[in-house]
């Protein structure tokens, strides 16, 4: 059986790119590539070598085997990366559910896709998630990010590269010192080589980790959460935020004089 249309939108949805991105590395039209991966059109020795390439998978594998049951799992290769996922019986990607007690355990079954099997998995069909991009869903823990509560579910997207990274946006961060982290970050890669985390609650203070550390950057979507806000609640941790932010400010002012 010729497993070459399959494989190829497999692979592309575990490096999580659209066909427009995949077209734009190969020097091609993003329609070619959906006739690739629909099986309407077989590519010509030129394209399939540079799909080889890029996937670095030989042709042969690319043809005959099915990628999808073998569990390609991500290398240690900073140029090559491709992201465990689940799928469907249909080959559709599932959205798996990283739950806090899951979390320290995450870090060492990211790359395993029976691990990744047994997490909990869903199909959300909302417009504000593309079928082109790869998502999964992180719980939170604490208070370091309000006043997105402790608990709450972060839709996040995979980012494939760190130059990717938006100063000032909100990320999930897998290291291997802290695991899994959601915090606020500034790409200091080209200065320094690390990341700078900031906390939205001004009672944590910001750090830094090195780019080696961090195995997978998922950024930000969305949020679902089961602590329903109260409006006298939501006024007092303003207000609380708000004199935090002006007594650091005088203790900055002071040590300065």
């Amino acid at each position: 059986m010729n497993f070459f249309s399959q494989n190829i939108k497999w692979l592309r949805k575990q490096w999580g790119i659209t066909q427009g991105e995949l077209a734009e590395a190969l020097g091609v039209k993003r329609s070619m590539i959906g006739s690739y991966e629909e099986g309407r059109a077989v590519p010509k020795i030129p394209a399939m070598q540079g799909l080889s390439t890029f996937f670095r998978q030989s042709i042969d594998d690319l043809i005959n085997r099915d990628f999808s049951t073998l569990g390609v799992a991500e290398e240690e290769n900073d140029d090559f990366k491709v992201l465990t996922t689940v799928v469907d019986s249909s080959n559709q990607e599932r959205i798996s559910v990283v739950p806090v007690k899951a979390s320290a355990g995450y870090l060492n079954g990211y790359a395993d896709p029976e691990y990744m099997e047994e997490l909990p998995h869903f199909a959300m069909p909302v417009p504000e998630l593309s079928q082109e991009r790869t998502y999964r869903v992180f719980q939170t823990k604490g208070d370091s990010m309000l006043p997105i509560p402790s608990g709450a579910y972060i839709f996040c997207e995979y980012v494939l590269e760190l130059s990717d990274i938006r100063d000032g946006e909100t990320y999930v961060l897998l290291t291997t010192d802290e695991g899994v982290v959601y915090k606020r970050v500034e790409n200091k890669v080209g200065e320094n080589g690390t990341l700078l985390l900031k906390s939205d609650n001004p009672e944590y203070s910001p750090y830094e980790v090195p780019v080696e550390t961090v195995r997978e950057v998922w950024k930000a979507k969305g949020f679902l959460s089961f602590d329903l806000p109260n409006p006298e609640d939501t006024q007092l941790d303003n207000l609380s935020a708000m004199m935090l932010n002006m007594k650091h400010q005088l203790s900055e002012i002071n040590r300065k004089l």
